[in-house]
């Protein structure tokens, strides 16, 4: 597997004959040993390049996975050994960049050898046909093929700018929402649910929004624009409720508490060390969130 990737990466036999310190006929016969073992051509070769068939593409990735686990295997029983290699990490957007995004410098001057492939989406990436590590969500999780650390509780907030109330009025009760413009989540039915604490015990308001955004930090902005009232994570409006910039509405009946922040990667038998710092370094930060310092 090794000198077939070899062959592939370099485009060429004599490349990766040079590269693995053999002979071009060495790396030819092992190249051919292996078809004909596998029962399927995986090269084409000409006399200008070397091209990959179908199988050969398929073969490639696979190779290549395995070939990483078992260097992840050796690192993972060497004392002391760096963690290092690329790591492939999925982020909410707003969450990301506002909160995420600070903490990792600190993971960078920890962990050099480890190189980091940020996503930001916030849509519920499939770990498992992305080929993702890990993903940092705010969410519930149902997938039962995939491990999940809590990294931090998550309160909702709801809340408006002082400018939207001052031509809107403020709600006092729950029931007083109809009449207001309430921002929604695209595609994201659970998050349009506003949950407040009643006499009754805990009651469910399904909002109807004439504004939506797949982007919480579109609405965090249109929220502070004046446009409309929000329910959102503490750690993103934090900050701006303590700065006066937005005002935290119906404290009294608001029911905080939502999905956890948590990480989540594939299970295996041996956990990428470059996996867990990453997961341990989240846990450590979330441990002494960032937003209870002001975050911007």
């Amino acid at each position: 597997m090794g000198v077939y990737l070899a062959v592939v990466e370099e485009g060429d036999f004599s490349a990766a004959a040079r590269r693995l310190r053999m002979t071009p006929s060495a790396v030819s016969k092992i190249i051919g040993r292996l078809e004909s073992r596998l029962g399927v051509r995986l090269l084409q070769r000409s006399t200008r390049r070397i091209s990959l068939t179908a199988e050969g593409s398929t073969y490639a990735e696979s190779a290549r996975r395995i070939l990483n686990d078992i260097t992840e295997a050796e690192i993972a029983v060497q004392p002391g050994a760096e963690p290092r290699g690329r790591l492939r990490v999925s982020l909410p957007s707003a969450f990301g960049h506002r909160l995420i995004v600070p903490m990792l410098p600190a993971f960078i001057d920890r962990y050099p050898a480890v190189e980091l492939e940020l996503m930001f989406t916030d849509a519920i990436v499939d770990l498992l046909a992305e080929e993702t590590d890990v993903a940092v969500r705010v969410a519930a999780h149902s997938d039962s093929r995939l491990v999940v650390r809590r990294l931090a509780p998550n309160r909702r907030v709801i809340c408006a700018s002082p400018r939207y109330l001052e031509r809107h009025g403020m709600p006092t009760t729950p029931d007083d929402l109809q009449g207001h413009i309430c921002l929604g989540v695209t595609a994201r039915g659970g998050l349009n649910i506003w949950e407040f604490d009643g006499p009754d015990g805990l009651q469910s308001m399904r909002i109807r929004s004439p504004i939506e955004a797949n982007s919480t930090e579109a609405l965090r902005r249109l929220a502070l624009a004046g446009i409309g009232i929000i329910r959102m994570s503490e750690i993103l409006v934090g900050p701006d409720i303590e700065a006066g910039r937005l005002t935290a509405l119906l404290t009294g009946y608001n029911h905080p508490d939502g999905a956890p922040i948590c990480a989540v990667y594939p299970p295996g038998r041996i956990l990428s060390p470059r996996v867990r710092v990453l997961v341990d370094f989240l846990a450590e930060q979330f441990a002494n969130p960032p937003w209870l310092h002001g975050a911007a």
